[in-house]
């Protein structure tokens, strides 16, 4: 029944699945959950252009594979009736409208960033992201980790490696996968002693070995935006770890504070929140280097959806493949974390800084229904009127 809806003609054509995507990348603000709500309300509820079962098999695929949930979601959405075609278009409709948008945003950052009332603004905003990096990693938490005691173990190591080194570890997150899958759905071959496991060891070095090279900017963009796009999992914010230790730590492209400001306009603009690799690619290399990152970003996220697709039904439930996923989830969400740690050390510099943090801490905890938009705007207004009292 569900593979003849997936074969029947559908009752929508495909550009108005690719206006409504482009109209949701302009105007959906909130985060991937928000963004997904407003797809089933949509596209499900509202339209009746996609059945409930593949709703909820496309989040299913989302929240399995890397990348950023929001944007797999609406690739699948394309999927479900248009198969490559419509992925393609659905995941360009909904990614385009917030890139252009960061690096309008990115051309003003670099012609203007010098100026007070700039400064100002990120003064207020990038202390506030602390308390929305913060919320997110709570919730994130509490859904994933819950009272399991192994993923707990997993969830507090990369907490502690990610303040550590200040960056999040490709291959602990994969090395957490494989202790989780191992522990709680062993697949047979690992039962019989299989050589297999011999590929586990492997992981450290593939995650690596592309950093090895003498390589052009570009080519550097490309292949470190590459990796985050591969193999980040778990919500659109798990790639702010990994970024910070790429972009400041290890290749110093940004400064600190430069990426406390990407930071801060992923949230204040509308689509998935993982759209910040285009700032900062313009602040490293303009238009080419915004490009490039968001390019290499995506298109795992594009493979790791389109190519799974087929499968999905009758793989998706594997027990194997859902505890491993399972355990790259908690880690992730480990180095979210920690990386509310490592950026409120460099975000908070005084009493101001620390009070707004908390304030926003506390509102977003208190009020479930306030939105990050919200939040920024309002802690741009603050950092206006308080950097001048202070500095």
């Amino acid at each position: 029944m569900e593979t003849a809806q997936l074969d029947s003609k559908p009752s929508y054509s495909l550009w108005q699945l690719v206006l409504y995507m482009l109209k949701l990348g302009t105007w959906g603000f909130g985060g991937p959950v928000a963004l997904a709500g407003y797809m089933n309300r949509d596209l499900v509820e509202k339209y009746g252009w996609i059945t409930e079962a593949d709703y909820k098999e496309g989040m299913a695929l989302a929240q399995m594979a890397p990348g950023p949930m929001a944007a797999q979601l609406a690739i699948y959405m394309g999927y479900v009736h248009y198969r490559i075609l419509g992925a393609t278009l659905a995941g360009i409709a909904f990614v385009v409208p917030s890139f252009l948008m960061v690096v309008a945003l990115g051309w003003a950052y670099v012609a203007y960033g010098d100026l007070a009332w700039m400064r100002s603004v990120f003064y207020g905003v990038g202390a506030a992201v602390i308390g929305i990096i913060a919320i997110s990693a709570q919730k994130l938490t509490k859904k994933t980790v819950g009272k399991d005691k192994l993923l707990w173990a997993i969830f507090l190591v990369m907490v502690i490696s990610t303040v550590i080194t200040q960056s999040e570890i490709a291959s602990l997150v994969f090395a957490a996968g494989f202790i989780t899958l191992f522990v709680k759905a062993p697949p047979k071959w690992f039962k019989s002693g299989g050589l297999n496991g011999l590929a586990v060891t492997q992981v450290p070095v593939f995650t690596s070995i592309w950093g090895s090279f003498d390589l052009s900017l570009l080519s550097q963009i490309a292949i470190f935006f590459t990796k985050a796009g591969a193999f980040v999992f778990g919500s659109g914010l798990a790639i702010v770890p990994f970024l910070y230790g790429g972009v400041v730590v290890e290749h110093q492209w940004l400064t600190e504070k430069q990426f406390v400001d990407a930071v801060a306009v992923a949230m204040i603009t509308p689509g998935p929140v993982v759209i910040t690799v285009g700032f900062i690619g313009y602040l490293i290399a303009g238009f080419t280097g915004a490009s490039v990152a968001a390019l290499a970003t995506f298109v795992p996220c594009y493979l790791f959806t389109v190519i799974p697709a087929p499968y999905f039904k009758k793989y998706g439930k594997n027990p194997s493949l859902i505890a491993f996923i399972d355990g790259v989830t908690a880690a992730a969400v480990g180095a979210i974390t920690g990386s509310v740690i490592v950026i409120a050390q460099r975000s908070i510099v005084d009493v101001p800084t620390a009070v707004l943090a908390i304030v926003t801490t506390v509102l977003l905890w208190k009020y479930k229904k306030l939105t990050e938009p919200v939040v920024v705007i309002a802690a741009a207004v603050a950092g206006m009127i308080l950097y001048p009292m202070f500095h």
